[in-house]
């Protein structure tokens, strides 16, 4: 590790056994951390990137490390659109997919290891971050710290079982609302309702 930093080189480049990994996570090198490295780009080249581009590709390409590419100019442009249907036709002549906002969005939660589950209620839906591999208790405990010390179960409905059934109800019906207890762990999506005591 001496020797990649005194090359100039990042921590990122040196793979370093398990075991000793939490030798380098005392150190707490910048280096270390996780990066996304985000190229600006014009119009032109939205869709497959630049010289530019590619030269950033090059000179990162030893680190664990992604890089995009996104036009702030036509990220601008998207905003100022009014419907949906405008901003996907307006993506389609750029021959992009989505708006790179979507996209710096999901690698910034890849490279955090973040995912999203979600509340629903009368009054709101609500989108809560958590870490990868959190337990229901952990999960809950993100709204209140009461809900994870009193927590008895949660009711788990997966994501793509409510956007195919359209409803709480439907995927009760169908059997797609799972119970489940303090050693689920979450996945990406998963519509959760906490049952607690305090």
């Amino acid at each position: 590790m001496k020797e990649a930093l005194e090359a100039g080189k990042s921590a990122r480049t040196v793979s370093v056994d398990e075991k000793d990994q939490h030798y380098i996570n005392e150190l707490m090198l910048l280096t270390a951390k996780p990066i996304l490295y985000l190229c600006n780009v014009d119009e032109a080249s939205a869709k497959d990137g630049n010289a530019n581009v590619e030269s950033i590709k090059e000179a990162v390409k030893d680190e664990d490390a992604e890089v995009l590419v996104i036009a702030a100019g036509i990220e601008a442009e998207i905003t100022m659109l009014d419907t949906q249907e405008d901003r996907l036709e307006f993506l389609a002549e750029m021959g992009l997919k989505e708006p790179g906002v979507n996209k710096l969005i999901r690698s910034a939660y890849r490279l955090l290891n973040l995912q999203t589950y979600f509340t629903a209620g009368v009054k709101e839906v609500r989108a809560w971050t958590i870490t990868k591999g959190m337990s229901a208790p952990q999960a809950a405990g993100v709204i209140h710290t009461d809900f994870e010390k009193g927590f008895i179960r949660a009711e788990v409905i997966k994501y793509d079982d409510f956007v195919e059934l359209r409803s709480e109800s439907a995927c009760r019906d169908a059997g797609k609302l799972g119970v489940e207890g303090k050693d689920y762990v979450l996945d990406d999506g998963d519509i959760m309702h906490f049952r607690f005591n305090v």
